[in-house]
């Protein structure tokens, strides 16, 4: 009668608790980490708005090179894109809303090249700004100049004024790099 009774209660206790359950009691993981496999960089020439150059990285591969002036400011945009079926989508939007979440850095080799991140660009809530959208002013560029354009999701912390406040290339700490780009400058 015991086991009966031991029994009967176990089966009365595991019917309440799947029973209770539903699928709002379940949380959900609305937030897919989807991978970003294209980035679409924008140089825009300050002084001569003809010269726009738009290059395209696809799974780190580039369709060319960013041609800059010596002396000339570049309004630099970035968008980061995801593939869906057979087209890409901008998820600049989704790094927006998750600013908090997003930083991006650029470090620059054989090339003198100061970042100053724009006056329209994302605001963390921490003062930062992400980097989407920079001015680079070019004091020199060799022929075996490059950027190294990287967007960190959940950096521990941010400085967007390294090494210093006229040149923001941005450094973190912790984090994981979600786009790592090496691009040459000629």
């Amino acid at each position: 009668m015991k086991n009966l009774y031991n029994t009967t209660l176990l089966l009365f206790a595991a019917f309440i608790l799947f029973s209770c359950r539903n699928s709002n009691e379940i949380p959900e993981d609305i937030h897919e980490h989807e991978e970003i496999e294209k980035l679409v960089i924008t140089a825009t020439n300050k002084n001569n708005a003809s010269d726009v150059q738009i290059i395209n990285y696809i799974g780190g591969v580039a369709d060319g090179f960013l041609q800059l002036q010596q002396g000339a400011t570049y309004a630099v945009k970035l968008d980061f894109q995801v593939k869906h079926d057979d087209h890409y989508e901008s998820v600049n939007e989704e790094i927006t809303a998750e600013k908090d979440e997003h930083f991006i850095t650029f470090q620059f080799s054989d090339s003198d090249v100061a970042v100053k991140r724009a006056s329209d660009d994302v605001v963390r809530t921490d003062g930062n700004k992400v980097g989407l959208s920079t001015e680079w002013k070019i004091n020199s560029v060799s022929a075996t100049g490059k950027a190294n354009i990287k967007l960190v999701h959940t950096p521990n912390s941010v400085n967007q004024n390294y090494p210093t406040a006229d040149n923001q290339q941005g450094q973190t700490s912790g984090g994981e790099t979600d786009v790592n780009v090496l691009v040459y400058l000629h």
